[in-house]
């Protein structure tokens, strides 16, 4: 395979980090079918699943923690170490019935045996710790709607909510409810984050901060694939931290890595055509898969802005029909992501419907910007539109194609940390931002909405209210109904998109690059990595 000149030019730190890649189990070549290697350029901040926040953390910590339930690649709650569960018709006490073959890692805290079962009691340890206010974990609102927990017997859990919410079992999917052993966390206390004990496919052998991470494999783990053969396939994953995307792509071209996710400016031109193909010098050696990805990106208006373009209906509607999103996602992401032409829940996710929101229309947008300057006496509209330089290049397209149909925007580039403490509070008239789902469901988004969680005290960075709206999202907690659940955030979200308080830009995708040995890796819309049925098959 012939690669650009450019991605040859790596420091030789790169390239002798490498070398520390392998752990004690795979010096031979003839093991290597048995290592799945990725990169992780973020760094990873904790092994502990109470403060699995970011990508980075979540991906480790699934290879070696369990939960009550888990979500398939369909966003369906499947069993995990809850074998089978019940709901009240109440909607407010949810009885889980855990399995009895599922036993922590070993460690010589447990004693003589090394390990133990999994019971009841560990659940209640690891879902009360979450509300700890001293541990301070970012997981702690999955609680928030928790009255309290019940240990019926070693295999009865039973946890009892303040108010129905039928989104409840997603949100126990997220890594934060993983299971763990009080007796080794509280023995480690700040340093479990390096020492992880948990019960997942993978256990922890070693870890030099920055430099590689490496699993092995769960000899007793308690899953099994469709015909019985015990999970993972895999003896290892190994896990390098090279500090940026371009050293990352070109250590998977060279075939040292097994996978990249996602699309990065450095490369996208290199692997992709602009229709999002796979270019042919690729084609022979790489995989490429795609799904549609719980994130929805976006600009925001803050409604309360004493400026009259950022109170005008008439002028967000013509922002919102005034630039063609298509076109923008062709020459900018290389086809990958989906024009957000519906509503502001993604597509992928039931609510969705693409006939709520705003197409290309820039007759439509002109004549919206005659009436509001009739209305108003403005003679030149204009909007100051601040981003982040990753976004740039996003922003100065919608600014050219806004000056085509009357519309002047300046852009305004910041660091990130500023931009999320000036939005969160009130202090940006209109900003890019995106909204990646805590958990698969709709009202996740819809919250953004609701005039309770006005920022900085909630994810309402608009500041947008409507009383019908909240009425609404008020209901849609005690609707049981999954279809009537649905069909009212459709509504939901259609009146948002009526008074077009923000612009979608586009629903992502997730994008996977994994080399031809590679099989069973799979994709899936919260862009979970799970390494359980991947296997590799031997070098030739």
């Amino acid at each position: 395979m012939n690669f650009s000149s450019k991605y040859l030019r790596l420091s030789s730190i790169y390239i002798a980090t490498l070398g520390l890649l392998c752990c004690e189990t795979d010096t031979k070549q003839n093991k290597d079918h048995l290592v799945f290697r990725y990169n992780e350029h973020k760094n990873i901040g904790s092994l502990d699943p109470a403060f699995a926040k970011d990508n980075a953390d979540v991906w480790a910590t699934n290879q070696l923690f369990n939960g009550l339930v888990q979500m398939d690649d369909n966003l369906e709650v499947q069993p995990c170490i809850a074998k089978s569960w019940t709901i009240s018709e109440d909607g407010l006490t949810y009885r889980f019935n855990l399995r009895k073959d599922v036993y922590f890692h070993k460690d010589a805290l447990f004693g003589r045996d090394s390990t133990r079962a999994v019971v009841a009691a560990d659940f209640d340890y690891s879902l009360s710790r979450l509300t700890n206010k001293q541990l301070a974990s970012p997981g702690s609102f999955t609680m928030n709607k928790v009255e309290g927990f019940e240990v019926l017997n070693d295999s009865v859990f039973q946890i009892k909510l303040k108010q129905a919410f039928p989104a409840f079992l997603g949100l126990l999917t997220m890594k934060y409810c993983s299971v763990v052993p009080r007796e080794v966390v509280e023995h480690y206390n700040n340093t479990f984050r390096s020492h992880p004990i948990g019960t997942g496919p993978f256990k922890f052998k070693r870890w030099e901060e920055n430099l590689k991470l490496v699993f092995r494999r769960n000899e007793h783990y308690f899953e099994n694939d469709s015909v019985g053969n015990q999970l993972p396939y895999l003896e290892a994953v190994a896990i390098t931290f090279l500090p940026d995307k371009q050293s990352e792509f070109l250590q998977f071209a060279q075939g040292n890595i097994d996978f990249v996710s996602g699309l990065d400016a450095s490369y996208k031109d290199e692997i992709l055509t602009a229709s999002g193909e796979l270019r042919a010098a690729y084609s022979e050696e790489v995989n490429m898969i795609r799904a549609p990805y719980l994130n929805t990106e976006y600009l925001a208006f803050y409604m309360e802005a004493e400026i009259p373009e950022i109170q005008s209906l008439l002028l967000r509607k013509a922002i919102n029909y005034g630039f063609d999103k298509q076109k923008m996602m062709t020459y900018l992401r290389n086809g990958i992501g989906i024009p957000a032409t519906g509503g502001f829940i993604p597509k992928g996710l039931p609510g969705y419907d693409a006939s709520i929101g705003y197409s290309f229309k820039p007759d439509k947008a002109r004549q919206l910007v005659a009436e509001f300057k009739a209305e108003t006496g403005i003679t030149r509209p204009e909007v100051t539109l601040t981003t982040i330089s990753n976004y740039l290049s996003f922003c100065e397209y919608i600014q050219r194609e806004l000056q085509k149909v009357g519309i002047a925007v300046n852009v305004d580039v910041i660091p990130a940390a500023t931009l999320k403490e000036a939005k969160a509070n009130g202090n940006l008239d209109f900003f890019r931002a995106s909204w990646v789902a805590d958990y698969p469901d709709a009202e996740n988004y819809l919250s953004l909405y609701y005039s309770k969680n006005f920022a900085p005290n909630g994810p309402n960075y608009s500041h947008y209210k409507n009383n019908q709206f909240d009425s609404w999202f008020q209901d849609a907690f005690t609707e049981t109904d999954a279809k009537k659940r649905t069909a009212l955030y459709t509504k939901m979200d259609s009146l948002v998109m009526s008074s077009a308080p923000v612009v979608p830009l586009f629903y992502d995708e997730v994008v996977r690059f994994t080399r031809k040995e590679v099989s069973g890796l799979g994709i899936n819309a919260t862009n979970l990595l799970d390494l359980r049925r991947v296997k590799k098959s031997e070098s030739d």
